[in-house]
């Protein structure tokens, strides 16, 4: 556990000036200063002096949220990743990370993003011809144009195809020796033993098609389907049981007010995983403006600070918000939340019709059978998080129960 105002201490110090607007210093026509008396100069002069207004306010913007930053507590960041999501606790000066999701989720998410990997490698190869499938409507020809690239004829896409079908095989070997429950064990077998045979023939044939690519991905889905149970099995209990040490270490009445920021890629933004697990486990009174899901485009070399950067935002623009804009609830609305300010001008003025509200947040899910839920602060963090879920309906066929690649 590390205290936190030394590891905030420098970055925000660096960038409370940053960013800044420049001054204009040329002259209108950018053909360079203007004489020092002339009418041109002047403008420019007068023009610095309104920018330096704005200047001035993001300056001490920056200075407000610099230090707010350090101030923000308790705080609950998710860094999603392979592993079920890298937790941090930042609470009054200290911070502690953990990855609280068994390993079981690793290895069951692994094994189910085979079809997406044998994808990845031969879609550049596909030609623009889409058969029959279920869906194939929904394909959009340019998509498809600017995924499958090179030549549907050459051949280049044979040598890395065996290569991971030599990872995959060394998986397959493996298999039995990961300590896996018998049931996942029989599902991650299906997948790679499947994937291996879709290898081997093309390879063999030296051609493939997106008809025998559907066939190959429709027979494993049985079998991600399970490793999806067993996935997400794992992430709960993980994540379930941290919040609650974390809950009764910091006590009822600091949880209360808990901020939790997800941050995950924009394709996995709604309803993400950890979101799901972690609202019913937070006070439902707040919930609906303290956890905020923050999509990133990569993954971030310090997501703990990007984080609370944007939290500081959204906390000191909540508060001047209904300070700076009293009596235009609109405006107050635009400023402390995600609509840009000018936005309803612009909608205006172009004649466009608003866009549809954004929903309220889904209520918390009911407390399945035997479970409490948010307990106020008499409840010394005993509480449990509920969770309900629906086991999947049994197979008629005898294939196995099983992952999407998320």
């Amino acid at each position: 556990m590390s205290t936190r105002r030394s590891f905030l201490g420098s970055a925000t110090a660096a960038g409370v000036m940053a960013g800044l607007v420049a001054s204009p210093a040329a002259a209108e026509d950018g053909s360079g200063p203007s004489p020092a008396g002339g009418p041109g100069a002047r403008r420019a002069r007068a023009r610095e002096a309104i920018v330096a207004v704005n200047s001035g306010m993001r300056s001490h913007y920056a200075a407000l949220k610099s230090e707010l930053i350090t101030r923000l507590s308790p705080v609950l960041v998710v860094q999603n990743d392979a592993r079920g999501g890298r937790f941090t606790l930042v609470h009054e000066d200290t911070q502690e990370s953990l990855h609280p999701v068994g390993e079981v989720f690793e290895l069951a998410k692994s094994v189910s993003h085979v079809p997406l990997g044998v994808f990845s490698i031969i879609a550049p190869h596909l030609s623009d011809r889409i058969p029959n499938l279920p869906g194939a409507d929904r394909i959009d020809p340019h998509d498809l144009a600017m995924v499958a690239f090179a030549d549907a004829a050459a051949t280049d896409w044979i040598t890395p195809l065996r290569q991971y079908a030599d990872t995959l095989a060394a998986a397959r070997r493996q298999l039995g020796r990961a300590g896996l429950p018998p049931e996942l064990v029989a599902s991650c077998a299906w997948v790679l033993d499947r994937a291996l045979a879709f290898i081997e023939a093309s390879a063999a044939a030296r051609s493939f098609d997106i008809r025998s690519f559907e066939d190959f991905s429709h027979s494993v889905h049985a079998g991600i389907r399970t490793n999806m149970r067993y996935a997400a099995e794992a992430q709960i209990a993980g994540v379930r049981g941290l919040l609650r040490k974390w809950r009764a270490r910091i006590g009822e009445e600091a949880w209360q007010d808990l901020y939790t920021v997800v941050l995950s890629q924009w394709a996995t933004s709604e309803l993400n995983q950890n979101s799901i697990i972690i609202r019913p486990c937070m006070n439902p009174a707040k919930v609906a403006t303290h956890l905020i899901d923050l999509p990133a485009a990569e993954p971030l070399s310090d997501p703990v600070f990007v984080a609370l950067d944007n939290l500081a935002r959204i906390v000191q623009d909540n508060i001047a918000a209904e300070l700076v804009f009293p009596s235009d609830r609109a405006a107050a609305d635009a400023l402390k939340g995600p609509q840009d300010l000018l936005a309803d001008e612009i909608l205006d003025q172009l004649g466009a019709p608003a866009p549809a509200p954004v929903p309220a947040p889904a209520p918390a899910p009911a407390p399945a059978p035997g479970t409490a839920s948010y307990v106020a602060p008499a409840g010394a963090g005993r509480g449990t998080c509920p969770v309900t879920r629906t086991a999947p309906a049994p197979r008629q066929d005898g294939t196995p129960h099983g992952p999407g690649p998320r």
